[in-house]
């Protein structure tokens, strides 16, 4: 018997809305679920990643544990998928990269509307922001792509099945979009 496929998924600096796209393939997350079998994932639950084929990463890079968590899953998955326009190019979290993250500590922490105790948090167990919220091909090798703000749920299919399949997945250019 050989084993089911693992697929391993994590949402960094974004909205969480690609997830969401993956539950959009409605009847079909049946047979997803009958031909893989998840890994870390807000899917499951599971927090900890272990040795998978496909791994799917939604969102930019913010801070260094959005790192931390990119390369654990480039260590980890054969497969690594970028999905969405955060992941791409940095999304909406990289509106604030015309800001310093000093600029950004004080508008949140400071100065912001409805601040009842006004300092910036100085605990060692928050990751630290990085300096610009950066796509994930800029620190780690990325072997497909997928844009759109969400990607609709038909290309997140067209892409899995056909990994799943053991072929390089296609996309005709009538599928994918860029918003």
């Amino acid at each position: 018997m050989t084993r089911p496929i693992r697929i391993a998924t994590a949402s960094l600096a974004g909205c969480f809305g690609c997830h969401m796209s993956i539950l959009d393939i409605d009847e079909k997350l049946i047979d997803l679920v009958e031909l893989v079998e998840f890994d870390r994932s807000p899917l499951t639950d599971i927090k900890i990643l272990g040795d998978c084929d496909i791994g799917i990463l939604e969102g930019g890079l913010a801070n260094e544990e959005n790192i931390e968590v990119l390369k654990d899953f480039r260590k980890h998955c054969r497969i690594l998928i970028a999905m969405g326009a955060c992941a791409l190019n940095g999304g909406v979290p990289a509106l604030r990269n015309q800001f310093s993250v000093a600029e950004i500590l004080k508008e949140s922490y400071i100065d912001g509307i409805g601040i009842d105790n006004p300092h910036i948090p100085a605990d060692d167990s928050l990751p630290r922001l990085l300096n610009k919220v950066v796509p994930l091909h800029q620190v780690v090798k990325i072997d497909y792509m997928l844009p759109g703000c969400p990607p609709r749920a038909d290309e997140i299919w067209a892409v899995l099945s056909a990994l799943l399949a053991g072929k390089q997945p296609e996309l005709p250019p009538e599928m994918v979009h860029y918003d």
